[in-house]
């Protein structure tokens, strides 16, 4: 099906052609034709699939009509997202398909100062889209008009809900019209989102694109089982495979991506960081070097990573291996999007194996272990062991567990609280070997 077929108004479609796009994805196809009907949307899609095009290209096709270059701007459509990078990669979006309508914006975040936001709305702008902690600043502050709303577009709900934005949305979303089209979109439909929905639409349609717990079929998965104090020097030594040109790492913690980043660095590694340690010009500039090829590795936390929207990744690899089965999805689909292959590479340590078995039971099936070729699994763990932060202690016994799964620790203390080699699984014994 070509995009003109979805009834898109003739200078969207212009648009869309510049872009390179002559088909729609499958979440564009069955979305886009609901939303111009004007009925409220719960769109389920994993990321790289075109979801945010997915309800940009309506709106801007219901706004053509509406939108006047001589005239005022009255906000008529708020897009609220998770992260400053989100909305950036939201901005891009509308940016690219509204280049031949006269429609005005404005990105509304925090990390930068207030005043030109506040000038921009101002001067008058038919679509914000939002962080929604700053977005509440500037409402308490009486800079927004949302009298003439037609549209809200809940993107990434899931995350938003994880990072303890559900208050300010629901004070964000009693100050604007009740007659209004409210779009959401989310990688899962977990009961929290579902409650949601029953919270502020009307009767939606939802559009579920593949199955909710698995990865795209693209995308190849390998386990390397690890001990800890030797991811370092495996991420090193797999970065030497020239196929790896293009490459998002996953870390936990800020101070461990920073750690990573200088390990890379001081190998001979383009790197970049992402985390919300990173003032707002560094993670733009991270990822516009990443995008370009000017860095070949990105080094990023869970939260700073959401907002990643770049094709062409060619492997995603989870250095700390996430505790959460969805986050694991969420990270791996940044590669094999659209279609395209990708590999995705995550390094387990003995205490992540109770983890990894939940993962593998979410998404039905087992992820296959490998061998990294020329690797010396041997090296022993130093004396003071700096890929845990904390002194070792040799020759003690394991510690009991006290009924604890693997993964209880990592989610009580993160990397900062984990001794290596202190699992009931006993790798300070010499006893654990890598499959």
């Amino acid at each position: 099906m070509p995009f003109r077929a979805l009834g898109l108004e003739a200078n969207i479609l212009k648009a869309v052609q510049e872009a390179g796009y002559t088909e729609p994805t499958p979440i564009q196809a069955a979305a886009i034709p609901q939303i111009l009907l004007g009925h409220d949307l719960i769109g389920i899609a994993q990321t790289g699939t075109g979801k945010t095009a997915a309800f940009v290209l309506p709106i801007l096709a219901k706004l053509a009509g509406l939108i006047k270059p001589d005239q005022r701007h009255p906000i008529r459509c708020l897009v609220l997202a998770p992260t400053r990078e989100l909305v950036v990669q939201i901005e891009e979006n509308v940016r690219a398909y509204s280049k031949h309508l006269p429609l005005r914006m404005a990105t509304v975040y925090g990390g930068v100062s207030e005043r030109p936001q506040i000038q921009a709305l101002r001067n008058g702008v038919d679509i914000v889209v939002a962080t929604p902690g700053r977005l509440m600043d500037l409402m308490q502050q009486r800079q927004c008009d949302f009298a003439n709303l037609s549209f809200l577009v809940l993107d990434e709900a899931d995350r938003m809900l994880d990072m303890g934005f559900l208050p300010s949305i629901r004070q964000i979303v009693k100050a604007l019209p009740q007659k209004r089209q409210t779009l959401l979109f989310s990688a899962t439909l977990s009961k929290e989102i579902e409650s949601l929905t029953h919270e502020f639409q009307r009767s939606p349609k939802t559009v579920q694109i593949g199955r909710r717990s698995n990865p795209a079929e693209t995308v190849t998965q390998l386990i390397y089982e690890i001990p800890k104090h030797l991811k370092p020097g495996l991420l090193i030594h797999l970065l030497k495979e020239p196929k790896m040109d293009m490459v998002l790492v996953f870390s936990r913690m800020k101070h461990s991506a920073d750690r990573i980043a200088r390990s890379l660095e001081s190998s001979g590694i383009k790197t970049a960081t992402l985390h919300s340690n990173r003032s707002q010009n560094q993670r733009l500039r991270a990822l516009k070097d990443f995008k370009s090829g000017a860095v070949r590795v990105l080094v990023a936390t869970d939260i700073a990573a959401r907002g990643i929207d770049v094709d062409g990744i060619s492997h995603v690899v989870n250095y700390d291996f996430p505790m959460h089965a969805e986050d694991y999805v969420h990270r791996i689909g940044r590669t094999g999007r659209a279609q395209a292959v990708g590999d995705a590479i995550s390094f387990v340590t003995p205490e992540d194996h109770g983890t990894l078995r939940s993962l593998e039971r979410f998404i039905g099936r087992g992820i296959v272990r490998k061998r990294a070729e020329g690797f010396n699994y041997n090296v022993p763990a130093p004396a003071f062991d700096t890929s845990g932060d904390r002194e070792r202690r040799p020759q003690r016994a394991p510690r009991q567990s006290h009924g604890h799964a693997p993964s209880s620790g990592n989610r009580a203390g993160g990397n900062q609280g984990s001794r290596s080699g202190q699992s009931s699984r006993g790798s300070s014994g010499g006893n654990w070997r890598p499959r």
